[in-house]
């Protein structure tokens, strides 16, 4: 009686996790930046294989300022980062024994101190607002949810799961639901709608245009209407008096849900109880307008949803500021835009059109200049003479961009040629080839969004990006265009705004006063460090960006490799090595080894020795240890400068073994022993570690 709904028959796949999408990043071409922490910013040279001591491994070349190389073993790839916060021609390099780096390393953190300062007293202020916990009255919220046509994928479901479990809890939420365009952003929106006027609150729902607010209007009255709850638009189109009467009945609270453009955030709109606020396309909305909604975090429950979270959003989510889901499982039958990169071709340009009238489609034609519309109609109209075209812009009368934008949609004309007043426009399902011209001078997350606006639909649809020659765009263009092709896939907006903090820089993270320090260390060891002196602050410690996370370095003369023949791709085994020096845990390691042996079969035993010294990693870690070094004749370990050791056993195995072992100064134990097998060496330095553990208090 609830409507029936499409069952969508999908495995269950972790291919499209954040993690899995952020690992893609990892992929480095040679001559790329990259951050080692103790020696600064060098150059990628790629891996190369070397015999020390006798024994093979493989190491990651990076060059320095004049000319030196540092050849990193892929056991310490923790230590090694890609150098996100600027493009590759201005990104610094370090010289290998000078103390730039180290200087470059104190500005930064001087500055982490205040910022991790302020960060922490807003998450604080957020934390102690009491908000509101909303109930749920599981028998109607499980009829709404029925009547939703579709089966929801595994990503949509979760991302719901996680926004009701923050309205229920009693401090305000703040989620970003990232996901790409026609993923069900919106179904997760109407779910939190939903608890939210079941509880007695009215919801604010501000979207970028009034267009686009016209569409919600119709898609949250179509999906509400079997239910008693009033949803109004407040936009331009809607004439004065009957704005008034809207506000009014607002502040009586006869208003359920009010979507609107950012007339929503004047003064004068009055609630009479809002308790959640739903944000379309953040990035779309000014400093002024997103200062505001800044203080509405800590007083109403605020749902974000973006298809690309501007590099702010995403940083902060990411460092655990604010909270993010992913929803990156496209729907049953939808397909990739197929996206073409090219100059301006006539028969190219007649071809695209064409195809897509023949079919019974419709064509969007980007430009983004006003004054060239007119000469391009005549072009088009040239190649193509049958086609039927109109033109849409920011500065004609509203009520005729309005009527055209309807004409376009009921299919009365089949060439749309607009500038991107489209970007955050009406679901047109049947449109689905656009073609934007000089596509150089779009901005990555336009140009997503754009591509975006095709596709809606079970159709195969198509992207042509028309761009004058090479030698006459910058260099940031190229990487935008490359960025947009190689990011095809469904899903890819998570990956396209990281591409994005890339490419513009992180300056926008913390303001503009940190993009110096961000831009001198890179952007994952500012963010790195930034975390710890959060965490520090939040115990009640000092920062000591000496001893926090002290890195280990492990040297035990064995061969700790991923062969060739076990896997020839150069790129994937970097992504592997980088993962496998990244683990969080020995059940991340687990379940990594178990993903290997699954998809390239049995592990040798380099990668054994491999996965070995991650987890003595993981352990020396804990005990506070900074250096393992080990050979057939024996070895020492380098204690950091606060260790976490049981002293007591420490002393006594000195003094029981003094053949074995001796100290050698303050902060080394040396020891002096036949290990011959790698396995030898690795046993003897695991019962070490496991002896120096201080025992659990029972």
């Amino acid at each position: 009686m609830w409507g029936e709904r499409a069952r969508q028959r999908r495995k269950s796949s972790t291919a499209h996790t954040t993690e899995t999408l952020l690992a893609e990043l990892q992929e480095l071409t040679i001559g790329a930046p990259v951050v080692h922490r103790n020696h600064g910013v060098g150059r990628y040279l790629g891996l190369k294989r070397l015999e020390v001591g006798g024994v093979e491994g493989e190491f990651l070349a990076l060059e320095y300022a004049g000319g030196d190389v540092l050849y990193v073993p892929v056991a310490a790839l923790h230590l090694v980062s890609r150098y996100i916060g600027a493009n590759g021609e201005t990104a610094p390099w370090h010289r290998l024994g000078g103390d730039q780096w180290e200087k470059a390393k104190r500005r930064a953190q001087a500055k982490i101190r205040d910022v991790a300062a302020e960060l922490l007293e807003v998450a604080a202020k957020r934390a102690a607002a009491k908000g509101y916990a909303f109930g749920m009255d599981e028998a109607a919220y499980a009829a709404f949810a029925a009547a939703f046509p579709f089966e929801e994928t595994l990503d949509q479901a979760a991302a719901i799961a996680a926004v009701l479990s923050d309205m229920q809890a009693p401090k305000p939420m703040d989620r970003v639901v990232c996901g790409d365009v026609g993923f069900g952003k919106t179904e997760v929106a109407m779910r939190a709608a939903f608890v939210a006027v079941q509880n007695g609150k009215q919801v604010a729902i501000l979207v970028p245009t009034t267009l686009l607010a016209q569409q919600h209007q119709q898609n949250f009255r179509d999906r509400f209407a079997d239910w008693p709850v009033r949803i109004e638009v407040l936009s331009r189109f809607i004439p004065p008096q009957q704005q008034l009467k809207i506000l009014e009945d607002v502040a009586a609270g006869k208003v359920d849900i009010l979507i609107g453009t950012h007339k929503l955030l004047q003064q004068k709109v009055k609630y009479k109880n809002l308790g959640l606020v739903i944000v379309d396309e953040e990035h779309r909305f000014g400093v002024r307008q997103k200062e505001y909604l800044k203080r509405l975090r800590s007083e109403v429950d605020l749902l974000t949803l973006t298809a690309t979270p501007i590099p702010r959003t995403l940083s902060m989510s990411l460092s655990g500021l604010r909270d993010i889901s992913v929803i990156a499982t496209p729907p049953e039958g939808r397909h990739p835009v197929q996206t073409f990169i090219s100059q301006w071709v006539d028969a190219l340009i007649q071809e695209a059109i064409l195809r897509e009238v023949k079919r019974g489609g419709q064509v969007y034609f980007v430009h983004n200049k006003i004054e060239g519309l007119a000469r391009l109609a005549e072009e088009i109209q040239r190649l193509v003479p049958g086609v039927r075209l109109r033109i849409a812009h920011g500065q004609m009368p509203e009520r005729e961009l309005e009527k055209i934008m309807l004409d376009f949609y009921h299919q009365r004309f089949n060439l749309l040629l607009c500038t991107t007043i489209i970007e955050s426009g009406i679901d047109v399902p049947s449109a689905n080839t656009i073609l934007i011209n000089r596509a150089d001078l779009f901005g990555l997350a336009q140009l997503h969004q754009l591509r975006g606006r095709v596709g809606r639909s079970h159709h195969r649809a198509y992207a042509y990006l028309i761009v004058p020659p090479r030698a006459l765009m910058t260099q940031d263009a190229i990487k935008r265009l490359e960025a947009i092709e190689a990011c095809g896939d469904l899903g890819a907006g998570f990956l396209i705004s990281s591409y994005d903090l890339e490419i513009r820089g992180a300056g926008e993270l913390l303001g503009e006063e940190q993009s110096g320090q961000i831009q001198e260390i890179g952007f994952s060891l500012y963010a790195e460090l930034l975390e710890r002196a959060v965490t520090a602050l939040k115990e009640g410690r000092d920062i000591d960006f000496q001893t926090e996370g002290t890195q280990v370095e492990i040297e035990l003369n064995l061969p700790a490799l991923i062969p060739d023949h076990y896997l020839p791709d150069v790129h994937e085994r970097l992504v592997l090595y980088k993962r496998i020096a990244n683990a969080q845990g020995l059940e991340a390691l687990q379940n990594l080894k178990a993903e290997m042996i699954d998809r390239f079969g049995p592990l040798p035993e380099p990668i054994e020795h491999l996965f070995a010294l991650a987890e003595l990693r993981l352990k020396a870690e804990q005990l506070g240890i900074a250096k393992i070094e080990g050979g057939t004749a024996g070895g020492r370990i380098v204690f950091g400068s606060k260790p976490a050791i049981d002293v007591a056993k420490l002393i006594q195995i000195v003094q029981s073994q003094p053949q074995v072992f001796r100290f050698d100064g303050g902060e080394k134990l040396r020891f002096q022993t036949t290990l011959k097998t790698p396995m030898e060496r690795l046993a003897f330095v695991n019962q070490l570690l496991d002896s120096l553990t201080i025992s659990p208090k029972t």
